[in-house]
């Protein structure tokens, strides 16, 4: 079993997901992060990074799962989701066509093999990260379609398997968990604390594979609603904070993608001096501020609309600049 040790200078290739719902991307760790998540795997706590939006916290949780050659599980949280939406969904709706369907036909000898509940219950991303076996029987035994997450492949080729000598099972990423009500992370924490969960729909319960390792868990908050008191207590928290001087920040995290005959460092800096002054303005007005994602989005206009072009670059900056900073309305009057 290998230590979690990628090397902080090292960038590499993140796969798109499964879904398609994630573009393939590069990432590179810095080194607090990489303790962060050495602290997470040796604790077995759930790992909540804080940060302004864009700042890189998902991207840490897809990254730890391709070094640690393990599943990446992912649910993006709002308003709606509840603490079930993690662990299973229960079609209702689904059921209630099934059972008009049966009466119609007066289906009387199948009626409770096709109404049996556990055909309207899909595992979530909690019940594949416990028992990636047990979930994936459930998936087939659910009513609809239910796809299977993706398993990765080592340097030779073999699949990974819940029985893999590995740090940690998959990789669950909770994003943006101040969405939900506090009733969801108090929830989680009771079923990881646990090792597993039961659902009124549930005939049995859905819990951590027997010998397997535990899944790392790693959450984000973009900070728009105070989290439980108690949440915080059982996690680890590490706080992604955009530099005060951040030259040296947006050059290394502008390097991960692009070479200097693609873009130089001047225009890297222009960009750099223009974010801050929008920054400045923005905290000012107590409005939402730019950050690592706007000074990104504009590096690669540049690139792909004149690539390695300095002078051009630095005034196409000049015409498209507002368009990635300028998010919020002018002031009135």
């Amino acid at each position: 079993m290998k230590d979690f040790s990628p090397s902080i200078t090292e960038s590499f290739e993140i796969p798109a997901h499964e879904h398609g719902a994630w573009p393939a991307t590069r990432h590179r760790f810095d080194e607090d992060s990489m303790w962060a998540i050495r602290a997470a795997l040796a604790t077995g706590r759930p790992l909540l990074l804080r940060g302004e939006p864009g700042i890189g916290k998902s991207q840490i949780a897809r990254a730890a799962a391709v070094k640690l050659g393990v599943p990446f599980l992912a649910k993006v949280i709002d308003e709606r989701t509840e603490r079930d939406d993690l662990l299973c969904y229960y079609d209702a709706v689904a059921r209630v066509a099934a059972a008009q369907v049966c009466g119609l036909a007066d289906q009387k000898e199948d009626w409770k093999a096709t109404m049996a509940e556990e055909r309207f219950l899909r595992p979530g991303i909690l019940w594949w990260a416990l028992n990636w076996e047990e979930a994936e029987k459930q998936a087939g035994k659910f009513c609809r379609s239910c796809p299977v997450p993706e398993k990765p492949k080592d340097e030779q080729g073999i699949e990974w398997t819940s029985n893999s000598d590995r740090l940690c099972g998959p990789v669950v990423l909770i994003d943006e968990i101040d969405k939900a009500d506090p009733s969801v992370p108090n929830g989680l924490l009771e079923s990881l604390g646990n090792e597993g969960f039961q659902t009124a729909h549930m005939p049995l319960p859905a819990s951590l594979k027997k010998g397997a390792p535990r899944p790392l868990v790693i959450i984000t908050t973009n900070e728009e609603r105070e989290l439980p008191p108690a949440f915080l207590r059982r996690c680890l928290v590490h706080t992604l904070l955009f530099p005060a001087d951040p030259i040296e920040f947006l050059r290394e995290r502008a390097r991960v993608f692009w070479e200097e005959n693609e873009i130089e460092n001047t225009v890297l800096d222009e960009i750099t001096r223009l974010l801050l002054l929008d920054r400045a303005e923005a905290e000012k007005e107590g409005l939402a501020i730019p950050g690592a994602a706007e000074f990104l989005d504009l590096a690669r206009a540049l690139v792909k609309r004149c690539s390695g072009k300095e002078k051009e670059q630095l005034d196409c900056l000049k015409k498209i600049a507002g368009f990635a900073l300028k998010k919020n309305l002018p002031p009135r009057g």
